[in-house]
């Protein structure tokens, strides 16, 4: 009888460890980390910090300790196991791009290009190279607005010289979608393949229209516009057809992230005098805030 009542013990203690365990033996974290943001910062001169957390916001840990702080314009390798983003330095005025393991290790800084502002980081889908947005004013104060690609370790670093503008980021099939100078110093979303040919301008209007982000079945793009007064997320096929109004808020709402299944997007909205992360489905309905001091929130695309 005590055998028996031992096996069973043994037997059930072999399938509770093994719940919590991964196939090498480590420990297995049960929390679905799927969302990255970056907090606002309790001052000016306090430091950014990168979080990961759930979409209910239950479980959230930090990967960033002073003194290397984080930053914003967060982009999650299609991996999972790398997020770009850029940070400060020389008291502000330059911006540079850094990759991080999710776990807080590997912190690398890609660019070093002193008073140039670098942001907007994206993956390529196949994760070997990164695109991002430089700005810059030059010595007779003409400003700059560039595109440049790099290997993901930060090697090559490579002007894409026929796009001009911000914003960049990649489609499913390698395209790059990005803000493009207009006149009046308005901008326009335009998509053009990598190496800078076939460039189509997707919207028409006299406001500012920025940050574009490519649902995960390449269909869609969100993005950010001025055009109704202040800024409101909208979306639109990938052709620049069917504009929809997403956001009816009457404060700034700003960088939109989509689901994994296309189906929701989280965004940032400035209320109370500072940054905050919702989340809504893809036709603007069911607005619910999720993340408090929470901006540049973006979500896992695994």
């Amino acid at each position: 009888m005590k055998l028996a009542k031992i096996i069973a013990f043994l037997a059930f203690f072999l399938v509770a460890t093994s719940s919590c365990q991964d196939s090498s033996g480590k420990s297995k974290s049960t929390t679905s980390y799927t969302i990255a943001y970056a907090t606002n910062g309790s001052s000016e001169s306090s430091k950014r910090e990168i979080y990961l957390t759930n979409i209910e916001d239950t479980s959230k840990v930090k990967i960033t300790n002073p003194p290397k702080s984080g930053g914003g314009y967060l982009a999650w390798s299609h991996d999972g196991k790398r997020i770009a983003f850029y940070a400060k330095y020389n008291n502000k005025k330059t911006w540079s791009i850094h990759t991080i393991n999710t776990d807080g290790t590997n912190w690398k800084r890609l660019t070093h290009a002193d008073g140039k502002w670098d942001s907007s980081p994206t993956w390529s889908p196949d994760g070997k190279k990164i695109v991002f947005a430089r700005y810059y004013k030059d010595s007779i104060g003409l400003v700059n607005n560039q595109i440049w690609a790099m290997n993901s370790d930060g090697s090559k670093q490579t002007q894409i010289k026929s796009l001009s503008g911000g914003g960049p980021c990649f489609t499913p099939d390698g395209r790059i979608v990005f803000y493009a100078e207009a006149k009046d110093e308005k901008s326009e979303i335009s998509i053009a393949n990598m190496d800078g040919s076939n460039l189509v301008q997707l919207t028409n209007n006299d406001a500012e229209d920025w940050h574009p982000e490519v649902s995960p079945d390449g269909k869609q793009i969100a993005f950010v516009s001025k055009r109704d007064g202040n800024q409101e997320i909208y979306s639109m096929h990938i052709d620049g057809s069917n504009q929809k109004r997403l956001t009816t808020s009457d404060v700034d709402d700003s960088h939109p992230s989509w689901s994994p299944d296309g189906s929701q997007l989280i965004f940032q909205s400035k209320t109370a005098g500072y940054w905050s992360t919702y989340m809504m489905n893809k036709d603007g309905s069911s607005v619910r805030k999720i993340i408090d001091n929470g901006s540049s929130a973006v979500w896992l695309k695994q």
